[in-house]
């Protein structure tokens, strides 16, 4: 489908019937129009509920009976995640659901009365007309992989947000009680943790000797060789430690809850992250991705949660929007502003973008050497932040290009554009 202004604006003819729906957590509002705008019949409340979603689908279709329509679109404002509920019901019953961008809604409610009020039936009339004037976007209704891939990522991700949180309140408590623990192991890993479940506070390593503190942590499940030159350097300076000698007993308490916790998270994290590289690994995409130097199967199956499948998209141009990559500039008469990024889209697609090229860039000899010529060349060379803000656009056409075309990846194809490096890679 072709996603121009012009495409939408015909996709709504006299034949269509135009919803505009305000979506809440309990009952939405919609609101049912003509291809003029022109109310057909005022906003009325749809419950959050099978019966109420069966009661609004016959509504919708005696309306199309009763003023002779034999097409309907369904507008909506993105609120949170109550709407899915309602994207799958219609899309079992082939009725086309689309979005109109929250700002937009703010900005032209105050167009047909010219007070600043907001409620339920106003929005869902202001959301009708947006649609009818082509002001809309098509939202992915995830199905099958690209759906357990979306779930699976997101849980991971509130896994390590919740890991990354107990992290810190393990600092907190080590600053309190034991503030030099950190300087002998700066990362939680297994002899680390192994410590503060067995000896967390400086006086049980001060009357113990190394020994019998390597054979303490290895009783501990998971450790089975200690770390001695660190354990000894543990026992050394807890003897000059300052950590705080009250509230011992629910200080015991609490680190073990914390580290139970933490360990707790990283099986989860590991357990999952598995599951979600060999459910990617069954997409046909996989096969063309991972030829990616650079590109591991944990960033494969982030982007692909993000973007669902490369082959939902005709033009690269899509993929640079739905990241907010795209240009956006601030120009009047003679004053010329500068370009920036819009940061109009998927912020956690952004970011992963941004993550992955620092590696790319030390790993991949391409995009390397592209960096390497935006950043020094003569003529407009590029700040490094400018040069990677566009390699992120850069790999995503290209990853779009290597899904849809099922070609591996070729570093001197990438860069044959740029004279001086086509002979280099």
């Amino acid at each position: 489908m072709d996603f121009t202004q012009n495409i939408k604006i015909n996709q709504v003819t006299e034949a269509t019937l135009v919803i505009g729906m305000d979506i809440a957590k309990r009952t939405h509002y919609a609101s049912l129009t003509d291809v003029r705008g022109r109310i057909l019949q005022k906003a009325f409340p749809v419950s959050q509920s099978r019966t109420g979603f069966e009661t609004f689908y016959q509504r919708v279709l005696e309306a199309m009976k009763e003023f002779g329509k034999t097409d309907v679109i369904v507008g909506i404002e993105p609120t949170g995640h109550y709407w899915l509920n309602l994207a799958y019901f219609l899309a079992e019953r082939g009725i086309p659901l689309v979005m109109v961008n929250p700002m937009h809604v703010k900005r032209s409610k105050e167009l047909d009365d010219n007070l600043p009020t907001k409620h339920d039936a106003k929005d869902a009339l202001t959301i009708a007309r947006l649609v009818k004037d082509g002001r809309f976007s098509y939202p992915r209704i995830l199905t099958g992989m690209e759906a357990e891939l979306r779930v699976g990522a997101t849980l991971r991700s509130q896994l390590v947000e919740e890991q990354g949180a107990v992290r810190n309140k393990l600092i907190r408590w080590l600053d309190r009680y034991f503030p030099e623990f950190s300087t002998v192991f700066p990362t939680f890993g297994k002899t680390a943790l192994a410590a503060l479940e067995c000896t967390p506070f400086p006086h049980e390593l001060v009357t113990s000797t190394t020994e019998d503190l390597l054979h303490l942590y290895r009783q501990v499940e998971g450790v089975k060789s200690p770390q001695r030159p660190k354990v000894a350097k543990l026992a050394e300076v807890a003897r000059i430690s300052i950590g705080v000698t009250e509230g011992l007993v629910m200080a015991r308490i609490e680190i073990a809850t914390l580290v139970r916790r933490y360990r707790q998270l990283e099986r989860e994290i590991a357990t999952l992250s598995d599951q979600l590289t060999e459910l990617v690994r069954t997409s046909v995409e996989y096969e063309w991705l991972s030829t990616v130097p650079g590109l591991g199967d944990a960033t494969v199956v982030e982007l692909l949660s993000e973007v669902g499948s490369f082959s939902h998209y005709q033009h690269p141009r899509q993929l640079l929007k739905l990241a907010g990559l795209t240009l956006r500039e601030n120009s009047s008469g003679q004053h010329k502003g500068q370009k920036r990024i819009s940061k109009r889209g998927r912020k956690h697609l952004r970011a992963l973008l941004f993550r992955v090229m620092m590696p790319m860039i030390r790993h991949n000899e391409a995009f390397r050497q592209l960096h390497e010529y935006y950043t020094t060349r003569a003529q407009n060379p590029l700040r490094k932040k400018q040069s990677i803000v566009v390699l992120c656009g850069k790999l995503l056409k290209m990853l779009h290009t290597l899904s849809t075309k099922h070609v591996a990846f070729d570093a001197q194809r990438m860069v044959k554009d740029i004279p001086r490096l086509g002979e280099a890679v």
